[in-house]
């Protein structure tokens, strides 16, 4: 959110992205249901490279939001929010505090992502009406454009019912500091009209002092399916929320009371209001879709500077994003080609005792994507596409220093890709990608740049080789990824007071271990490693670390599920350390602190009544994942946290 990025002029980059989407090739009368979504159409198997959590996975975890699945099960790393709201910032392939302008956030194919400073607020979307989440890693700029270099998160919900009749649930959880969490939801289905709609309302005081939360939200939905030819719907989604704003602490104050606050008076506000348009429709080898999307955002915070000062950012984005598919069979092969339009307009009026930065961007693009399929006993496959987008920017701030009236920007920017995948025997496949993203800077950063003109776009070379083998039941997967980063825009603390500029070359590759594995009937196991050389490459900090970036992350997780109605889910992420924000020179005396968490939760069904206990942080570890000075601007992660949930499905 705006009203917790504003105080510490945070530092941004780059990447955002979305790895393979690498269908593996069956006989067309032996396809298997849709499971995903490929190159934004429904794909008929799981692309490579895509880690996919089921809405079965979330329940059993006990995740209360969409968030925190992402965490727990996706093996993401996450950084605490800065007021108080269960929407960390998720970090793909260790771009730090810039992860949110380098990782593109769908909800049905709708970008959540905002043209400002801001993570993408996930905690509007109620998590019962999730169907699955795709997590793809790497740079997919061709199909999602701006900031797809790290990965794509794509929130795919149920959009109506799905099954004659009525359905629905009751839950309500409470816990330490005060958390209560209520929510309802129902679903209906009747002929080829559908709808469903849920609430909540979610409430706590948080681990720090000044830290209470409060939000509520709606969602609801109405589709009307014309099979066999395709589907139209509407949704609508509605938040309002409420945070008090701890800031920042020095190591001192951490290591003595890491509840407290030095900012007693400061207060935040969100609201935020979505309403979006879809249609599928069928034409023989052609299928044709499209959103039409519009969201309202409110954005307000109060600081205490000796005087209350209070700031108020009012956002706009439409997007419309037609396409089409068209599928054909070519003596064996199988040729599927996709073309689309992303048509986006962004708008912000501020009010501000230090800014007045109303500002506009339009962006439209159109890319196009072409994936033969053949060799049926070996799946192989290879993909080429192309995408060329605009950009135009409108700026103004009469209270800038100095004066910003009437600027006006333009630019233009270009993405390719080529990938492919082979089985090489039974069970195992292979496959690689290559390919070019890119970002623009966002208003907040060309409104505190480093350069009289506004920053150059960053730009990605991106390569990726990986393997994958077995079944679902036993499978592992393992990437090797390296992205060449040009004028990576990031926030720069050595340029006088500190200013957004454009860096000298960088870079980030590693190792992506992902595994699974059912044992003894009962019993599940799955686990992630991520391992990231973020440094640059040149210039004068040429083989230094970049900041906020964690080399290692370990994910793993025990599921138990007898069939009796028990379940019982247990997990736990090791952090390696990392350099405070500041320290790009690499020469602050110590790092921030490695840390492990441990979440459990243990479920007994009764009949439609399920009862949980579980648990967060149940080490009650002191740590933290936030820190922007060398031994200071701290902010301290939740402690141990116990909560007790009833739910009643129907």
């Amino acid at each position: 959110m705006i009203f917790a990025a504003a105080p510490r002029r945070a530092p941004l980059a780059l990447a955002c992205a979305f790895a393979l989407f690498a269908p593996n090739v069956v006989a067309q009368d032996t396809l298997p249901s849709v499971v995903i979504t490929g190159p934004r159409f429904p794909a008929q198997a799981t692309p490579i490279g895509a880690t996919v959590i089921s809405a079965e996975q979330i329940r059993s975890a006990g995740a209360t939001d969409v968030n925190q699945a992402i965490r727990k099960i996706g093996g993401v790393f996450g950084r605490q929010s800065l007021d108080g709201s269960p929407d960390f910032g998720l970090d793909l392939r260790g771009f730090g505090t810039n992860s949110a302008q380098n990782t593109v956030v769908l909800v049905d194919g709708v970008r959540l992502n905002e043209n400002e400073l801001a993570h993408t607020v996930l905690s509007t979307i109620p998590v019962d009406t999730v169907e699955r989440i795709e997590i793809t890693r790497g740079g997919s700029s061709v199909l999602y454009g701006d900031g797809a270099t790290g990965g794509v998160i794509n929130i795919v919900t149920r959009r109506g019912a799905g099954k004659e009749g009525t359905s629905g649930s009751l839950f309500a959880e409470a816990g330490r500091f005060d958390h209560l969490d209520l929510r309802a939801s129902i679903a209906h289905g009747a002929g080829p009209w559908s709808f469903d709609a849920a609430v909540s309302d979610r409430r706590t005081d948080n681990y720090r002092d000044n830290n209470k939360y409060e939000q509520t939200s709606f969602s609801g939905g109405l589709q009307y399916a014309y099979a066999p030819n395709g589907r139209a719907g509407l949704r609508f989604e509605s938040s309002r929320s409420d945070s008090r704003l701890p800031g920042a602490l020095t190591e001192a104050q951490f290591l003595a009371i890491p509840t407290q606050t030095d900012t007693p008076n400061n207060f935040g506000s969100l609201d935020t209001d979505r309403v979006t348009a879809f249609v599928e429709h069928r034409v023989g080898a052609f299928e044709l879709a499209a959103e039409l999307s519009h969201r309202e955002r409110e954005v307000s915070s109060t600081y205490d500077f000796g005087t209350l000062s209070t700031s108020v950012y009012e956002a706009e984005q439409t997007q419309f994003s037609p396409r089409l598919r068209h599928t054909a069979d070519l003596g064996g092969q199988r040729n599927e080609f996709v073309a689309g339009i992303d048509l986006m307009r962004w708008e912000r009026d501020v009010t501000s005792d230090f800014s007045a930065g109303d500002a506009r961007q339009d962006s439209k693009a159109f890319y196009l994507r072409d994936e033969l399929l053949w060799n049926a006993p070996h799946n192989a496959r290879l993909a080429i596409g192309g995408r060329h987008e605009r950009f135009e920017k409108d700026y103004s701030d009469p209270l800038a220093f100095p004066p910003v009236v009437g600027e006006h920007r333009k630019q233009s920017l270009n993405a390719w890709t080529v990938e492919g995948s082979i089985d090489v025997m039974p069970l195992v496949t292979v496959f690689a990608k290559a390919g070019r993203s890119y970002r623009i800077a966002n208003i907040d950063e060309n409104s505190y740049r480093s350069t009289l003109d506004v920053l150059a776009p960053q730009t990605s070379r991106d390569l990726e080789l990986g393997v994958s083998a077995g079944t679902e039941a036993r499978k592992a997967t393992a990437r090797l990824f390296r992205h060449r980063l040009t004028n990576e825009i990031y926030f720069d603390p050595t340029i006088g007071f500190g200013a957004n500029t454009n860096l000298d070359p960088t870079r980030r590759q590693g190792v992506e271990l992902e595994g699974q594995a059912v044992f003894a009937r009962d019993w599940r196991l799955t686990g992630a490693w991520q391992y990231v050389q973020a440094e640059f490459r040149d210039g004068p900090n040429a083989g230094r670390e970049m900041v906020l970036v964690p080399k290692h992350v370990v994910t793993a997780r025990l599921a138990w599920a007898p069939g009796n109605g028990q379940t019982a889910d247990i997990g736990a992420q090791w952090v390696d350390s990392q350099r405070y924000g500041d320290d790009f020179t690499n020469s602050c005396s110590t790092r921030m602190p490695s840390f492990t968490t441990l979440d459990a939760r243990y479920a007994r069904r009764f009949g439609p009544w399920e009862v949980a206990v579980s648990g967060l942080n149940l080490a009650d570890r002191q740590y933290y994942s936030q820190a922007y000075n060398c031994r200071a601007g701290i902010y301290p992660s939740d402690g141990r946290q116990l909560k007790l949930s009833a739910r009643f499905d129907f």
